[in-house]
């Protein structure tokens, strides 16, 4: 007797059911795989605004920098500082210590804009289009500037002890490595992160930045008809002098302890002794020497470099839609 075939079992493969499941399977890996690009969409802008920054604002840190950690009878203002440094050393003397934070700038915006984003995005519960409050946006700020940090104390070490060397006589280190090198070997690897407390201080301070940031944007669109470049233009240039009102103090701090000579019992140990060194000597105002380049800095430089990392934000948006 001829054996009776098996019932025919539906395949899982061709059955309407299960092709509606392979749909949706591949619906969802896609949409994972497009979360997982935005959260690194602020870490590839983050390196076009490092550049931008390094590129227009440099020479006025470098001012900053020597007007900060120089004595009164060096410098009588910033425009002295300024043509003092080209007449004596030329032009390219602004640019001086320019090597860590070319490479350090594009990797520390790519890390702090990057991380902002991101932290951001947590905030919204994984949702873009939800929108933060100015407190939320300076809570991310935070967040972006206590990551960063540890990648910037010794980027800005470097570069502050390689832009206070004004001639042959105050010359200590032959470049980055140089100095990177003698930090090392005089004070073991951790010697360049001297300065990181006065540093993470200085970055909180992106609270201010990132909520006065979303302020002025949120008013510039209720208040103009600009396009969202220019806001964000404006914005990010008003967002930065906010910024900077606020945390010059500490930014003093920061690079005196940075740029104190490096022997075993340093003169300025703590944040503390070194601001209590500034007062003694320079009262109040010891705290905002070096301000004005500061502030002629922050607005072009922050405003271009913000510009920049909105507009590559919003191009590889569309790239991703």
């Amino acid at each position: 007797m001829a054996s009776t075939p098996p019932p025919a079992v539906p395949s899982l493969a061709t059955g309407p059911m299960s092709q509606n499941m392979v749909a949706q399977s591949k619906r969802a890996l896609e949409t994972g795989d497009k979360k997982n690009q935005k959260k690194f969409h602020g870490f590839i802008a983050g390196v076009t605004s490092g550049v931008t920054k390094l590129a227009v604002g440099h020479p006025f840190d470098t001012v900053k920098v020597r007007m900060q950690t120089s004595g009164s009878d060096r410098f009588r203002g910033p425009l002295h500082c300024l043509m003092e440094t080209i007449r004596k050393e030329g032009p390219w003397a602004l640019y001086k210590g320019a090597t860590p934070p070319l490479i350090g700038w594009a990797f520390m915006d790519s890390v702090m804009l990057g991380s902002l984003s991101n932290y951001k995005l947590m905030l919204q519960g994984g949702d873009p289009t939800v929108k933060l409050t100015p407190f939320w946006s300076g809570v991310a700020g935070i967040g972006a500037g206590v990551t960063v940090s540890f990648i910037a104390a010794p980027i800005e070490h470097v570069k502050a002890r390689l832009q206070v060397q004004y001639d042959a006589k105050t010359k200590l280190y032959a470049g980055p490595i140089d100095c990177a090198r003698q930090l090392i070997r005089n004070n073991g690897v951790t010697g360049l992160w001297k300065g990181l407390v006065a540093t993470l201080w200085f970055r909180s301070y992106f609270f201010m930045w990132w909520a006065s940031y979303e302020i002025y944007a949120d008013q510039m669109r209720a208040r103009t008809h600009m396009s969202e470049a220019a806001i964000n233009f404006w914005a990010g240039g008003f967002g930065a002098t906010t910024f900077w009102v606020f945390s010059f103090p500490t930014d003093v701090v920061k690079n005196k302890i940075m740029t104190q000579p490096d022997v075993k019992n340093p003169p300025f140990p703590t944040m503390y002794s070194c601001a209590k060194n500034i007062y003694a000597t320079s009262g109040l105002k010891g705290f905002y020497r070096g301000f004005l380049p500061c502030l002629l800095r922050s607005f072009p430089t922050n405003a271009c470099s913000i510009t920049m990392f909105e507009l590559t934000m919003r191009w590889l948006r569309r790239i991703d839609e």
